[in-house]
């Protein structure tokens, strides 16, 4: 446990300074933008209904959903601005409506003084009003500090660092000490946050300067400390090369030369995207891992869904990452006949490379299809052997999966091909259905081909005859800017058909039961000609 903590508190300065750098900028600017607008409500009554309403309206939407369509609407940037525009749009909303309802509530006396004494409209509003309301004004900025600091563990899967990392890494590895970790520190900033704003909220109430002073203070060196990591670290990236496929000197390497494989990347930083799932976690460390042996930095931004990671790549916004054919195949290029897998992985790297500029490097030799999978003790006792030999029964079976599983093309054309749709389904994260399976709690589920957990737990695979499921070989695919750069494609070439899909499996189940960490099931993996170090423990 001791060592664990410490790998925790290792990267914490870094989350940390994520979290700040997200929600603190985001507060600071929400204020500026709603109490001017909240006054502008407080003197026209035109303007204030509309306003008010599309907040409200904003408020509504699930923050995921919000953090969702900023990726969208920035034409699938991810990373930091995404989440600072919805940190921004949720902050906005208590701080609008409490600056309204303080100037609402200032007693119409004052107002009236502050005429008599010949006070212009706005010297009354900066002198009388203003003070008097700022107590309720600072309310509304403490419940949207509390607010946001808590939504920004969301944006882990939009691409930005923050304490959600822990979270979501804790949740898709079954470590709950990291959900814990995270969740105590995300609490703890919380409440330090919110503590010091009611310091402000205090001083504006009794007129107590120094008590203002002390809260700044205190409030400045938070943020200080939060993000001192993050501005060392953006010296030290200042300081490293960005170009793609150029030798040291600056000439483009020529297809013959040979370069030391230990500094053959040396001076280059590459992005690495990956899903919320086992596997991607594995995969991402495992390129990370060759491509830091080779002289590269690489930094893995894990936990997306499968839309904004393909978006982010199509934009530059990663580097490299793996996906698998029949995802491209249903999601991007829209098929819903699947093909042969030869075939489906040649259409697919045309596609990719005709219409996005992506480039599918080649596959790593096996495939991870959905499949629908449930206890063998209960397969056998009803007989099923297929997932047509459900139908008869479809009223006793509860089908759980990821809820992206069920918004799939693939989901409808199981659904409709087996004749499925009376049949019960039940949302959850990967993470706990194969338990829930294992345990009852549903009968059967979507599950992947590659998970170690299906041979841990004795589930059974039903057979799909009619080919339901397309083909899904995991393929690495490199962004149109890392598409040109000659010396990572040689780095990544011997990964190539270097994995089965029984040494994936073997690989996931290191992670799912066995416990050790993605980095350390990744040194496992074959890689060629590549001389990878274990990962530091």
């Amino acid at each position: 446990m001791e060592e664990k903590l410490r790998e925790l508190f290792l990267v914490l300065p870094d989350y940390l300074g994520g979290h700040l750098l997200l929600a603190v900028p985001a507060i600071v600017l929400g204020v500026l933008v709603s109490v001017p607008l909240g006054i502008l409500s407080a003197r026209n009554v035109a303007v204030r209904g509309p306003l008010m309403t599309v907040a409200s309206l904003a408020q509504t939407v699930p923050s995921i959903a919000l953090l969702a369509i900023m990726v969208a609407l920035l034409g699938g940037t991810i990373g930091y601005k995404p989440a600072f525009i919805a940190l921004l749009v949720y902050s906005m909303l208590p701080i609008l409506r409490n600056t309204l309802t303080a100037l609402e509530e200032v007693d119409p006396a004052m107002r009236e003084a502050a005429r008599g004494v010949g006070m212009t409209p706005g010297q009354s509003l900066w002198r009388v009003e203003l003070p008097l309301a700022l107590p309720v004004i600072l309310a509304g900025i403490r419940t949207a500090t509390v607010w946001v600091v808590g939504i920004t563990t969301l944006s882990t899967p939009v691409g930005a660092p923050s304490l959600g990392n822990y979270i979501f890494s804790g949740l898709q590895l079954r470590d709950w000490t990291q959900v814990y970790f995270g969740c105590f520190f995300a609490m703890g900033l919380t409440l330090v946050l919110d503590q010091v704003i009611h310091l402000f909220e205090i001083s504006a109430r009794r007129q107590r300067a120094p008590l203002a002073w002390a809260a700044g203070g205190i409030l400045a060196a938070i943020v200080g400390i939060g993000l001192a990591p993050v501005a060392i670290d953006g010296l030290k990236n200042r300081s490293v090369s960005s170009g793609y496929g150029y030798a040291e000197n600056g000439d483009v390497l020529p297809h013959g030369s040979t370069v030391d494989p230990a500094v053959a990347l040396r001076g280059e930083r590459y992005t690495i995207g990956a899903k919320g799932f086992t596997e991607q976690a594995i995969l991402a460390s495992w390129m990370s891992q060759v491509l830091e042996a080779s002289g590269a930095e690489c930094e893995v931004r894990g936990n997306m869904g499968s839309t904004i990671v393909f978006d982010a790549l199509r934009r530059n916004s990663l580097d490299l990452y793996i996906d698998y054919t029949g995802t491209i195949w249903t999601t991007v290029m829209n098929r819903e006949k699947p093909v042969g897998r030869t075939r489906m992985f040649i259409e697919v790297a045309h596609h990719l490379l005709d219409q996005h500029g992506i480039l599918a490097l080649g596959r790593l030799g096996f495939e991870n299809t959905y499949c629908l999978a449930m206890r063998r003790d209960r397969a056998s006792e009803l007989g099923l052997r297929g997932i047509a030999d459900l139908r008869p029964q479809l009223d006793q079976f509860v089908l759980g999966g990821d809820p992206e599983f069920f918004g799939r093309p693939e989901w409808t054309r199981v659904r409709d091909l087996y004749q499925l749709a009376p049949l019960r389904t039940r949302g959850m994260d990967a993470t706990f259905m194969y338990q829930a399976v294992k345990d009852g709690q549903v009968d059967l589920i979507a599950g992947f081909s590659t998970d170690g957990r299906i041979s841990a737990f004795d589930l059974v695979v039903l057979d799909d005859p009619r080919q339901a499921f397309p083909p899904y070989d995991a393929m690495i695919l490199l962004s149109p800017r890392a598409a040109e750069d000659i010396r990572l494609i040689r780095a990544l070439r011997p990964l190539l058909n270097s994995v089965n899909v029984e040494r994936m499996r073997r690989t996931n189940q290191l992670v799912d039961i066995g416990k050790t960490s993605p980095a350390e099931a990744a040194a496992t993996l074959p890689r060629g000609n590549a001389t990878v170090p274990p990962p530091n423990k």
